[in-house]
């Protein structure tokens, strides 16, 4: 289960070798095209929304230093890597279809590796420092310092830099199950982790009432926006990828692979929407840009109270 073994990836290959071969983004794949369409289309999607979301979100983080979350580093993080990995996208059209650098493509091979890391990586820190504030919050007043999750941080950047350039270089046997592993791994953590959280902070609430401390009811909203995340982004590669083998070759490679990957990669432009629309104001962007364009939720939350408590 490679992502680089796609039809993309291929026919990139036998251009690099100077095949005489015509090049043809759809080759050995032409009975299962809507897959490989459908995580184009993502692409771009990442490329007109996702960058200047990410960016904006960068921005916000920086806007709001002084009174920083202990989770913004970890959101930071992942708002740069899914820019950098939009960034890439146009690269890898130009390079598909003009260029054939190999260079330019070992550089796209190594943005792949680090969207399969960092994005799952990044969440599951979010999720464990959400984790131990709720769960507990004694050794969460000890553990609030910025060194710890620096620590963290580099250990993920790390495992994703080595990680994507074993990728960029490839040939190393049964590499594929490594992500694999990893995703599976991930998914099983923050999916306890969030349902863990969820249930514990949905016990402070008396019966009938919704009278959630303020700062509780925040970090619900944020576990069960990554949740929301983690299921849809993640789950399709979970639930396909681990039955490799009971998909022929072609099938596999041409409508399964590029169909779970699709779901992965745009979560570079979900994540930050997501987090933009929780906001109570975007800083930079007027207010009625903020009002057309953010969720019914976060519109709902910016009325007043005397008209969300007037009866229909």
């Amino acid at each position: 289960m490679d992502r680089y073994a796609s039809p993309l990836n291929v026919t990139t290959n036998l251009t690099l070798n100077a095949t005489v071969k015509h090049f043809s983004v759809f080759d050995g794949c032409e009975q299962y095209v809507e897959a490989i369409l459908f995580d184009l289309t993502l692409q771009i999607i990442n490329v007109i929304v996702g960058i200047p979301a990410n960016v904006l979100v960068i921005a916000v983080l920086i806007h709001n230093r002084k009174e920083p979350s202990t989770s913004d580093i970890f959101l930071g993080c992942l708002a740069f890597m899914d820019a950098y990995f939009g960034t890439m996208t146009p690269l890898n059209f130009l390079n598909l279809y003009i260029w054939h650098s190999k260079a330019v493509w070992s550089a796209i091979k190594f943005s792949f590796g680090v969207k399969d890391t960092s994005g799952p990586l990044f969440l599951s820190c979010i999720c464990l420092d959400r984790f131990v504030a709720v769960l507990f919050p004694i050794a969460f007043g000890q553990l609030k310092h910025i060194e710890y999750r620096l620590s963290l941080t580099l250990l993920v950047l790390c495992l994703t830099f080595a990680y994507s350039a074993a990728k960029m270089v490839g040939g190393f046997p049964n590499f594929e199950k490594v992500f694999t592993c990893e995703i599976l791994a991930a998914f099983a953590w923050m999916v306890v982790c969030n349902a863990s959280i969820l249930s514990a902070l949905k016990k402070t609430r008396t019966a009938g009432k919704d009278d959630m401390h303020p700062m509780k009811k925040k970090a619900f909203n944020l576990v069960l926006s990554i949740l929301c995340i983690i299921i849809f982004n993640y789950l399709p590669l979970v639930a396909l990828f681990p039955f490799e083998d009971h998909y022929s070759a072609d099938v596999f490679r041409c409508y399964v692979q590029p169909a779970g990957f699709a779901f992965m990669n745009i979560s570079s432009t979900i994540q930050p929407l997501v987090y933009l629309s929780r906001l109570e104001k975007v800083p930079f962007l007027p207010e009625a840009w903020v009002k057309k364009f953010c969720s019914c939720i976060s519109a709902e939350r910016s009325k007043p109270a005397s008209e969300r408590n007037t009866p229909a």
